[in-house]
């Protein structure tokens, strides 16, 4: 089970003050969600991907799929990372549904698409999972398998169980940037009866599951990193998201000019709920 960064027991690395964490961008999505007494339309992600962030060591903005971004107002973020989700329209390849294909979130589709080529446009980092992924190959012409349990030769790359994951092996392709981070192959958590069928314009192809369903591409430069796994659900392999951090702190630092806040020599003093943590 994932760890949450609310857990005491969990140490954490001392900061300096005086450093700025990277400003990762993460889509939400829209739900009926219950919390107390309440039940209400709410904004949601699962908490693994902020954790997943957060110890990378950048900081989190959630956004909610509203208005679209300006290009000036996401050349703001650091960094991207497109979450999972529901089925991309097909429409956006220029498809008919499947009879399995889930009903279109189009409100989020046009987010998260204008969310992408803004962000390709300002040379901010993305990394893309799962429907993310999807989103990418969409953007840049390719088009989708959309239930693979109707084509012969691939096997499970989802559970039987709802909420579970499906354990995958993937080999990766040489020379790629993500072979560079996770090696040679690895066994993966997927949870998607969709896939990538024909990949995007100038996309590369850098890891491959057994049955030869492509599990991750990527940009020739790897600027940007798309895996239809869920690299979220393994915290304890967070080389894919450090990678995201590290360069999007690289862009911060050649973008943006921060000024230096000077901290007084005498602590704040904390709260009472504060020196209890």
């Amino acid at each position: 089970m994932a760890l949450n960064d609310s857990d005491p027991t969990i140490e954490r690395p001392t900061r300096d003050p005086g450093t700025r964490r990277p400003l990762i961008g993460l889509p939400t999505y829209y739900g009926r969600g219950q919390f107390g007494v309440w039940d209400r339309d709410a904004a949601f992600l699962p908490s693994v991907y902020v954790t997943a962030v957060t110890r990378a060591g950048g900081r989190v903005v959630l956004l909610p799929p509203e208005d679209p971004w300006t290009p000036n107002e996401v050349a703001e973020l650091d960094g991207i990372i497109l979450t999972g989700g529901d089925d991309v329209d097909p429409a956006l390849y220029d498809a008919e549904a499947h009879p399995r294909t889930q009903v279109p979130n189009t409100r989020r589709d046009i987010f998260e698409t204008t969310l992408y080529r803004h962000a390709r446009a300002a040379n901010v980092p993305v990394f893309a999972i799962c429907r993310g992924a999807q989103i990418v190959n969409t953007v840049h012409g390719g088009t989708l398998h959309q239930h693979l349990p109707d084509l012969e030769g691939y096997g499970a790359h989802e559970a039987q169980k709802k909420d579970e994951f499906a354990e995958v092996a993937v080999r990766t392709a040489p020379d790629t940037a993500v072979s560079g981070l996770i090696g040679t192959g690895t066994t993966v958590r997927c949870h998607h009866h969709q896939a990538i069928n024909n990949l995007g314009e100038g996309m590369i192809v850098s890891a491959r599951s057994e049955d030869g369903c492509i599990e991750a591409f990527e940009t020739p430069d790897g600027s940007m990193l798309a895996v239809q796994w869920h690299p979220e659900e393994t915290l304890e392999d967070l080389r894919l998201f450090t990678s995201l951090v590290a360069a999007a702190a690289q862009r911060a630092r050649t973008t943006k000019t921060v000024p230096t806040i000077q901290t007084t020599e005498a602590p704040t003093p904390e709260t009472k709920a504060e020196a209890h943590r």
